[in-house]
């Protein structure tokens, strides 16, 4: 299974290194109001979309719904992002979403 990461610059990787995906989640530490996430989507067209201020959205982005957490720590964000690019997305939709985008 296939997935990529969007960087927090327009950069996009397809099936990055643990090492990269923690890379660009500290890309987040940057000041930058213009470029606002980073972002892992899988082949399956779900996605975890990061925020600097710890929300991260969950959505599939060819049928819309997004659902997301508040406060979530960079390792956790990980952990997530590690789940889809394993294609557990039963996993990572268990988790306790809130509707919406925020």
């Amino acid at each position: 299974m296939g997935f990529h990461i969007s960087t927090r610059w327009g950069g996009d990787e397809a099936n990055a290194s643990v090492e990269r995906l923690r890379e660009v989640l500290a890309q987040l530490d940057a000041e930058d109001n213009e470029h606002p996430c980073v972002s892992l989507t899988h082949e399956s067209e779900w996605s975890l979309g990061a925020y600097p201020n710890g929300l991260l959205v969950w959505e599939n982005v060819e049928e819309g719904e997004p659902r997301h957490l508040n406060n979530v720590s960079r390792e956790r964000m990980l952990t997530l992002w590690l789940k889809l690019a394993a294609g557990r997305v039963d996993e990572v939709d268990a988790e306790p979403w809130l509707p919406g985008y925020a």
